[in-house]
């Protein structure tokens, strides 16, 4: 069983690397993602077009300014560039099922 900190790592290097392919591979299929906003992902592909645009633009990147974990679940404390015009710090719950992640909830 993968520890649900190396996955969540890997999400990451994918996120910062804009490989929305490995991206991707990182979560479950029927993953389920609760935004700052309010609204829902639900699956894979629809996180897919989600972030491909983003992807493309190559200037999102997360910098991990504290970590926790417990069981499944991953919190991140993350400062997101190029999301806005300053810095983002938002706290990300990450729940890490069979080596893959779930559920995200972003908390801030």
């Amino acid at each position: 069983m993968t520890d649900p900190r190396e996955a969540v790592e890997q999400q990451l290097a994918a996120y910062n690397s804009h490989d929305i392919d490995a991206f991707a591979a990182t979560y479950a299929e029927e993953v389920v993602v609760r935004r700052r906003n309010g609204s829902r992902l639900q699956g894979r592909q629809a996180l897919r077009d989600s972030y491909a645009p983003l992807f493309a633009e190559g200037r999102c990147r997360a910098e991990i300014l504290g970590r926790l974990s417990e069981g499944d679940w991953v919190v991140d404390h993350e400062l997101a560039h190029g999301l806005a015009d300053e810095p983002i710090r938002v706290l990300v719950a990450y729940r890490v099922r069979e080596g893959l992640i779930d559920r995200v909830d972003f908390l801030t």
